[in-house]
């Protein structure tokens, strides 16, 4: 079986090093980069599972390379999980809207923490059986073996994060979800991130959704739910 493999993009060494180390002594295949551009030329290269990224970084910044690696067809399914001296809710909130799938504050206290929430985002990535893979309710239809959303059978672009709060909300119409149920629905139960985030996450799929945007329905005091029919 092959190994899980991982590209690590900082420019710090002494942490690329360490890191490296405790990677690659847990079983993952490991590549380096040193700057943004760097980065997704190995990337389109070696077609990591995860991409462990910073968001301070030399030529293009984190985000810009998250922006990139979500618009390329051979990357955009990649885990990536962003790493950042910045841990304002309003940084997390833009990597989460450029496409993160998990956000980590440096400095790096607990390497072993580290490496648990990288279990966890392939975790995630495993399909679940649980469910019909495709639902459909109001014109709404959420396909999770294509990982695609359609409204009136046109094709909506989502975020993974977007994609999963539609998918959770639209399985149990008229269910109050509160917000940290949701946080950990979209964004994985090892995500540590503010509630009030999920508010973003949110108003960006309404967005999305159009005329179709109060089907998302505020619980005020609570959360959200999907309108029931």
């Amino acid at each position: 079986m092959s190994k899980t493999k991982v590209l690590i993009v900082e420019d710090y060494r002494p942490l690329v090093e360490t890191l490296e180390y405790q990677l690659k002594r847990a079983g993952y295949e490991v590549y380096r980069a040193a700057d943004g551009r760097e980065a997704l030329n190995q990337a389109k290269l070696y077609l990591p599972d995860v991409v462990v990224l910073d968001v301070d970084l030399p030529i293009l910044s984190g985000v810009e390379v998250c922006k990139q690696l979500r618009s390329d067809a051979t990357t955009k399914d990649t885990l990536i999980l962003m790493l950042s001296a910045l841990g304002e809710e309003s940084d997390q909130v833009v990597g989460f809207a450029v496409g993160a799938d998990d956000y980590v504050v440096k400095p790096v206290e607990s390497y072993k923490v580290l490496l648990q929430r990288i279990k966890a985002l392939l975790r995630r990535r495993e399909p679940s059986m649980d469910d019909a893979d495709s639902i459909s309710r109001c014109g709404v239809t959420v396909d999770r073996r294509r990982f695609v959303a359609t409204i009136e059978g046109e094709a909506v672009k989502l975020t993974k994060s977007e994609f999963r709060l539609l998918d959770t909300l639209i399985r149990q119409p008229g269910r109050a979800f509160d917000r940290s149920e949701l946080v950990d629905a979209a964004l994985g139960e090892d995500t540590m991130v503010l509630e009030r985030t999920i508010d973003v996450h949110v108003r960006a799929l309404r967005k999305k959704m159009n005329e179709h945007a109060d089907l998302v329905e505020t619980v005020r005091g609570i959360g959200y739910r999907f309108r029931e029919e």
